[in-house]
């Protein structure tokens, strides 16, 4: 009887070829070649986006350095002018307090004279006159005997009377005329000229308004005669 073997039980371990070994090592470095490629590719392609990435936002970085730049100069910009327009505010309403105050004293000035005028009318004429006689506009005094010695000058010098002509001279270089007599006469002097020099229904309510008689009794004067007679 034979003896009992228990290796004939067991499997016997067949040894790995070493030809089939080495392809399936080189079939998975093939395998695996192609998704390297790809992966390398791919790390390629991620850098250089993150290079283009990284330019942009230094490029954005700049810009707005650059605009934060220019937004600073507008705001400096800004306040110098709201600086210069308060200073010409400020100007402006120094400017209007003085033509105030010299308006203010302009009309005290008239008023006073007025007043000076309506208690005392000599005060403006170059010589006393009875106050019976009041001035029909202020200076109205004054304007006439300035013209009186202006004509008697003129003689005076005509005549060669030269102490007499020196002297009225002397007072009309420190008596000027207010001006108003040689204003209301010019202006009816207009009046008469754009009426043709007629004394008509229009010219007539005019004069009346103004207080100028255009008669002598009941005869009507010429245009010539009412601004004698008046101015």
């Amino acid at each position: 009887m034979k003896a009992f073997d228990i290796n004939e039980f067991m499997e016997e371990e067949k040894p790995l070829k070493a030809e089939e070994t080495f392809e399936e090592k080189v079939q998975e470095e093939e395998a695996e070649t192609p998704e390297l490629d790809v992966q390398k590719a791919v790390v390629e392609a991620l850098a250089e986006e993150k290079v283009k990435i990284e330019h942009e936002i230094e490029e954005l970085k700049n810009t707005l350095a650059s605009k934060e730049q220019e937004v600073s100069r507008l705001r400096e910009e800004n306040e110098n002018l709201k600086k210069e327009a308060g200073k010409k505010s400020k100007l402006a309403e120094e400017q209007k307090g003085r033509i105030e105050k010299l308006e203010k004293e302009l009309f005290e000035k008239i008023d006073r004279e007025l007043d000076m005028q309506e208690r005392n009318p000599n005060s403006l004429a170059l010589l006393d006159r009875e106050v019976e006689l009041p001035d029909r506009f202020p200076g109205e005094t004054r304007d006439h005997v300035i013209e009186v010695l202006r004509e008697a000058r003129d003689a005076a010098e005509r005549d060669g009377r030269i102490r007499r002509a020196q002297i009225l001279e002397s007072v009309l270089v420190a008596n000027e005329p207010n001006g108003t007599l040689a204003k209301k006469r010019a202006e009816l002097e207009k009046l008469f000229a754009d009426n043709g020099n007629l004394v008509s229904g229009e010219v007539i309510r005019v004069l009346e308004e103004m207080g100028i008689s255009h008669k002598n009794g009941e005869e009507y004067l010429m245009p010539s005669e009412i601004i004698k007679r008046t101015y």
